[in-house]
């Protein structure tokens, strides 16, 4: 499973190298992640827990991890990578900061993958193969629309209402495009020459649209189920990303291709849950092009939110 790789993904993407290289190449970046994160947690109400949350916390990259620290009681880190989650809270300086920032490994998707997992493993895929591409595509589609989606999941040691402040940072989109490259890489091993057929396909279309959509509303329900009264919630998620080829060209439309990573419907699923005190549209740069790699960079969408009908 692809969810597997993550700890070896986080090395090369995460940490405090990461952080002094996007102070020189998207410092922008690092900026709106710190103020919103900053916004949610100063508007808390009084009586809401004096706690914080981060989900998909990572190495806490873009985590203002030692303000946190300091406004909060305890700052818990839920992510399924432990070493990262370790490296960021070793960052810490002071002894008595590193003791009030708690580590929960877990999948916070509740475990999705390793569902879809099971249903691709009873597929008879040689035989769905050789009955041809449409029957094939129809089977695959069938594990997407038949994978269960916690919702909200149930992870141990996240208590419902216990935290007033959450943040859920930049892991939204990686939730469902881990299950759903296990499903292609599982269709490439045994049918090579159906690659790309899904993008015409229908059913499998609509199958895999619809899980991206089940799974951020679990997330979205369960940022809400975690949240004391009076809690605010951070959400920052890439909405979009893009490759360019010429360093410098990262904002010339004609020298970028663009990636739809979230669906459409994005806005109305959090404004269902939640309502919107401030809203932030950035860009980023990830990589920069080297030789015949393209660059990459991701538009991103940030709010600060609490809980509809609050």
């Amino acid at each position: 499973m692809r969810i597997e790789t993550l700890p070896h993904n986080n090395r090369q993407t995460q940490g405090a190298e990461r952080r002094a290289w996007l102070r020189q190449y998207a410092p922008q970046h690092l900026q709106h992640c710190e103020a919103l994160i900053l916004h949610a947690l100063h508007s808390r109400s009084p009586g809401a827990a004096q706690n914080a949350l981060v989900l998909g916390a990572g190495a806490c990259t873009e985590v203002p991890l030692t303000t946190l620290a300091r406004a909060c009681d305890e700052v818990v880190l839920a992510d399924l990578d432990l070493a990262a989650m370790q490296r960021g809270r070793d960052e810490l300086a002071a002894a008595a900061l590193r003791k009030r920032v708690q580590i929960v490994q877990c999948d916070i998707s509740g475990g999705v993958s390793a569902r879809l997992d099971r249903l691709i493993k009873h597929q008879p895929w040689q035989k769905l193969e050789a009955q041809g591409r449409q029957t094939f595509l129809n089977a695959a589609a069938q594990c997407l629309e038949q994978c269960a989606v916690p919702d909200p999941p149930a992870i141990p040691g996240l208590a419902p209402g216990s935290f007033g402040l959450v943040v859920s940072s930049l892991v939204l989109s990686q939730l469902f495009s881990y299950p759903l490259l296990d499903m292609l890489d599982s269709m490439q091993s045994i049918a090579p020459w159906f690659t790309g057929e899904q993008e015409r396909h229908r059913r499998y279309q609509e199958a895999a649209q619809s899980l991206r959509v089940r799974i951020i509303r679990a997330h979205l329900h369960l940022m809400r189920e975690l949240l004391d009264a009076g809690g605010c919630a951070a959400l920052l998620s890439d909405v979009r990303g893009f490759v360019f080829n010429m360093h410098g060209s990262d904002h010339d439309a004609a020298h970028r291709r663009l990636l739809p990573l979230l669906p459409r419907a994005f806005p109305e699923l959090v404004r269902e849950q939640f309502t919107v005190q401030e809203e932030e549209q950035w860009e980023w740069i990830s990589d920069l092009p080297q030789k015949e790699r393209p660059g990459r960079g991701y538009e991103v969408t940030g709010y600060v939110l609490a809980p509809a009908g609050c």
